[in-house]
């Protein structure tokens, strides 16, 4: 009930002494009787506080408890007139300074009957609220048994609340909604912050250019508050939930629920189209991923044979927790169109073979997966994909998958996304040599030079050196980058060759030097 509600209750009386129309549609939701001047740690928000006013012994003390009612979250203060008759004027002041509002209680009406109205009204509203609540539940259960889709459960939220919804994956793959979808930089700054709040719900309200509209977005979970946001459907509706009737909110608390059990039945589905997956994996493993057989399989996973796809390899970095690697990758595939995605094996790496047609598969996959960076914590996401091929290389393709996915694993970031492209480069090889031979080499190949560079010494020698290097071992081209004379640029080659022990005349010694560069 609200404290306009008190104003029309003919039995009771009431007279309002501080108090606007504003003011006035504050809900009750509890009743609290005191005569203490400090009652603050007994308040918890939303009390109207009935009192005999027995703590007053000075003017002075109304500001004070007036005060202390007010910061503790109370709605309005009741007085009653037994003991001083009409409520004292520094009662009046100190409410309206503090703005809480005012009832004056006739005499002929005692404080039980107050309350036991207060209380009768309120709990006869919530238990119309959780009426309405099982209703609106049921309505929602009904229509998913019935075979509604959670597109059509969201259009019937919007037309019973006014609410625009949309249902969206943590890398930002949009399962249901309506209206055009959201710019990726939107959509990049909520899953962001959906993926870091400390709680659930938030309002995010993305930057964006000027005469752009960005929200605010009420950003909730599809499912429990324990349950693993990398994994975690969300539901993302437009407008701020702090300013929504309380019935609206129940409404998307409800929803949630039910995305979160659509989801739930949806897991079967999943399991089926990942045995489906290991079936085609096993005969590429065979060397049957051209047959009649991978055929057949590949198109009830959703691949076109005779279509570019790609394979994809994914699992968890050196010494990390496996974590929830197939659900990730099942997400994240999915950018790519409906493919086939293997079990997870029991070291945590899973396979997948994508449609590719006319997309850049690795951006897609790579701007999905970083998405779920602020997330991973302890856990790691790489992923290895190969170069777009047909059935007629799928062995190929998921050898070259793996060899990027290796490459992945060496690197720190939380998602690491590589390309088959990647490990063909000298940088790519570089980066798979473990980092004591690596050390090693560099030391060898570069002598003295190397101990002489840590020593901050020939810096010069140095500079002088790449752009050798870089120029093919050519004198004058050398010489033209760096803006010396020849000769000085042959002094300074001498200088390294005698540290080194090689001879930069040779293209042999020169790779090595230029592997060992690279190394450090």
């Amino acid at each position: 009930m609200r404290l306009r509600d008190l104003l029309d209750a003919e039995d009771l009386d009431l007279r309002l002494l501080v108090g606007d129309e504003r003011a006035l549609e504050a809900p009750v939701t509890v009743v609290y009787t005191t005569d203490l001047i400090d009652p603050g740690r007994y308040l918890s928000g939303g009390e109207l506080v009935i009192s005999g006013l027995m703590w007053r012994q000075a003017p002075t003390d109304s500001d004070t408890f007036v005060a202390t009612i007010g910061a503790a979250g109370a709605v309005a203060l009741a007085a009653g007139t037994a003991y001083f008759g009409p409520v004292p004027q520094d009662v009046v002041t100190a409410c309206a300074r503090h703005g809480l509002v005012l009832f004056e209680v006739p005499p002929p009406v005692s404080f039980a009957t107050l309350t036991e109205y207060i209380v009768g009204r309120v709990g006869t509203e919530r238990g119309d609220q959780l009426a309405a609540r099982l209703d609106r539940q049921r309505r929602l259960l009904l229509a998913l048994a019935q075979g509604y889709n959670v597109a059509e459960l969201l259009g019937q939220v919007r037309d019973e609340t006014g609410l625009t919804c949309r249902v969206l994956t943590p890398s930002g793959r949009e399962l249901a909604g309506h209206g055009d979808p959201l710019p990726d930089a939107t959509l990049d700054q909520i899953i962001d912050a959906y993926l870091r709040a400390p709680r659930l719900p938030i309002v995010v309200t993305p930057s964006a250019e000027p005469g752009d509209a960005v929200g605010p977005w009420s950003v909730f979970a599809g499912a429990g508050a324990l349950a693993d946001r990398v994994t975690t459907t969300m539901v993302l509706v437009e407008g701020s939930w702090a300013n929504w009737p309380e019935d609206h909110l129940d409404t998307i608390t409800q929803l949630c629920a039910v995305v979160a059990l659509d989801e739930a039945r949806r897991a079967p589905v999943r399991q089926v189209a990942h045995t489906l997956a290991d079936g085609v994996l096993a005969l590429v493993a065979q060397g049957h991923g051209s047959g009649a057989e991978a055929h057949a399989l590949l198109e009830q996973c959703g691949v076109d044979p005779s279509a570019p796809f790609v394979a994809v390899v994914a699992g968890p970095g050196p010494g990390a927790p496996a974590g929830a690697t197939g659900a990730i990758l099942d997400d994240v595939a999915a950018h790519l169109g409906r493919g086939a995605v293997g079990s997870v094996g029991p070291d945590g790496v899973t396979l997948a073979l994508v449609p590719a047609a006319g997309i850049d598969a690795a951006e897609r996959v790579r701007a999905a997966a970083l998405r779920l960076t602020p997330a991973m914590g302890a856990r790691r996401f790489c992923v290895g994909i190969s170069a777009r091929t047909t059935d007629a290389a799928i062995a190929g393709a998921l050898d070259e998958a793996r060899h990027a996915f290796a490459l992945a694993r060496l690197r720190p970031a939380p998602v690491e996304v590589v390309t088959a492209a990647e490990v063909t480069s000298h940088v790519g090889l570089l980066a798979a040599v473990p980092d004591e031979v690596r050390r090693a080499f560099s030391a060898r190949v570069l002598g003295a030079l190397a101990t002489r560079r840590a020593e901050h010494q020939d810096a010069a020698l140095e500079e002088t050196l790449v752009a050798f290097l870089e120029n093919d071992g050519s004198w004058t081209r050398t010489a033209r980058a760096l803006h010396l004379h020849v000769n000085t640029v042959r002094y300074r080659i001498g200088r390294v060759e005698e540290l080194t022990g090689r001879d930069l005349s040779r293209f042999a010694d020169r790779v090595d030097v230029f592997l060992a560069m690279g190394l450090r």
